[in-house]
């Protein structure tokens, strides 16, 4: 059987990029999934409450409606994924403005950080007998941040490139955050957007080869 259409549920330029050099070149279907409606203070349901919201929002459109880049919208593997930084036991996304952004550095240098990605990841295919399989797995992934004492100029400057105002924590570790990060403990991708070894061994759960959807 051929395999489903890969789909990145989800707008993130980081996450394309990390599948794409991968070897996965993933149908982008972002969600429109209020991620404001959950609130939870468990970080680990949090962000596996999130990712399945979005990838069943998208699970969901694909099933009602064609899409250019899909053959057959009916056939899919949709993955949804959210992240999120915890520092001091507080649970922080994306900052809001520049002014958050510097608080939050100002609390983060020195500290070590846990960065959660949760992950959702839903087959769409029906079965011989028209039935809908919606078979889906979501775990989360956990990696441990260790932030440098950055000067108070330094984060003003880094603010000022607006890098940290699109990602969840305030820092990418891809771009000029990775500056001020010393160390990482875990899976470094998982940092970036999503954990290349968590997707590869939840594909295998659906009996799915990694090595198939390269292209």
């Amino acid at each position: 059987m051929k395999n489903p259409t890969f789909v990145l549920a989800s707008a993130s330029p980081a996450r394309r990029s990390l599948l794409k050099s991968a070897g996965i070149q993933a149908v982008i279907c972002p969600s429109d999934f209020d991620e404001g409606q959950i609130q939870m203070k468990d970080a680990t349901k949090l962000v596996q409450v999130l990712a399945e919201g979005k990838a069943d929002a998208v699970a969901e459109f694909l099933r009602a409606n064609s899409h250019p880049q899909i053959p057959n919208p009916k056939s899919c593997l949709v993955l949804g994924c959210d992240s999120i930084l915890v520092i001091d036991g507080e649970i922080h996304g994306k900052p809001k403005d520049a002014e958050e952004a510097i608080s939050r550095w100002q609390q983060m240098r020195g500290k070590v950080g846990e960065l959660y990605t949760g992950h959702a990841l839903i087959d769409t295919r029906f079965d011989d007998f028209n039935e809908a399989m919606d078979r889906s797995i979501v775990r989360c992934e956990v990696t441990k941040v260790y932030f440098a004492e950055v000067t108070s100029r330094q984060i003003a400057a880094y603010v000022a490139t607006g890098e940290p105002l699109q990602c969840a924590g305030c820092f990418a570790l891809e771009g000029k955050g990775g500056f001020f990060v010393d160390k990482i403990e875990g899976c470094h991708t998982n940092v970036i957007g999503l954990s290349l070894p968590l997707l590869r061994q939840m594909l295998g759960e659906m009996r799915y080869d990694v090595a198939d959807f390269w292209s």
